[in-house]
């Protein structure tokens, strides 16, 4: 079954990328309504038993700001000023909120399409939960086949940003969960090759799809499972 994305969603964010001015989208507007709005609304629609049917239930809400991500970008803080991304992000999330629960991402970007799963922007409570969870030999195993998963369609967990273990796990050990202890958010994802664009917008692109969502849940469910 097809996505129902076509080469014009891709040609956009191409042309985009070479031309991110206000002026250059004003004109091509019609284009952005067609293949990056309407296309993604209508895709968000068709996924959505898919990501309900997953374990955990993954929310989707077809509507910009819902599972699909503004165009424009937030440049008050950024030395980049370009007023638009090039790429189409969507986010299917399992919580309350689609940036503050584990969630899965779809990225269409000029060339490919990129995905992922998981939590940034951990409170501090949660990253103590799941910090306290990896005290337990079978929770971090269960993480750990959660992450051989996400493997297996070229997702891998985010870097250490600890160089020493956090205050009060000193005192763990293993190789594995000193890893993992040394991170402040769980992510896994695959933005640089992730799916091709010929096999994207093929009468396949549905089960690529289907197949990425798969097997990231697992790593979702791993941190919903804490709660």
């Amino acid at each position: 079954m097809s996505t129902g994305f076509t080469k014009e969603t891709f040609d956009f964010l191409t042309e985009l990328k070479v031309n991110n001015t206000k002026e250059w989208f004003e004109r091509n507007k019609a284009r952005y309504d067609e293949h990056w709005v309407a296309a993604a609304v209508g895709f968000i629609n068709a996924v959505s038993p898919m990501m309900e049917g997953l374990d955990p239930m993954h929310k989707t809400k077809a509507k910009i700001n819902g599972s699909l991500r503004r165009i424009n970008r937030d440049v008050r803080f950024s030395k980049n000023k370009s007023p638009y991304n090039a790429r189409l992000h969507m986010v299917f999330w399992t919580g309350d909120h689609p940036q503050r629960s584990p969630a899965l991402h779809i990225v269409l970007h000029p060339d490919h399409v990129g995905y992922g799963a998981g939590e940034w922007g951990m409170s501090p409570e949660k990253l103590l939960t799941c910090r306290n969870a990896l005290r337990d030999p079978s929770r971090v195993e269960a993480l750990n086949a959660a992450i051989n998963q996400a493997g297996d369609v070229g997702c891998e967990l985010n870097k250490e940003d600890l160089k020493r273990m956090p205050k009060g796990f000193e005192d763990v050990t293993g190789e594995t969960a000193m890893s993992l202890l040394k991170r402040k958010a769980f992510v896994v994802r695959n933005m640089d090759k992730g799916i091709s664009v010929d096999d994207f917008i093929g009468p396949d692109g549905m089960e690529k799809v289907q197949e990425v969502s798969q097997k990231l849940a697992p790593f979702n469910k791993w941190l919903c499972d804490l709660d």
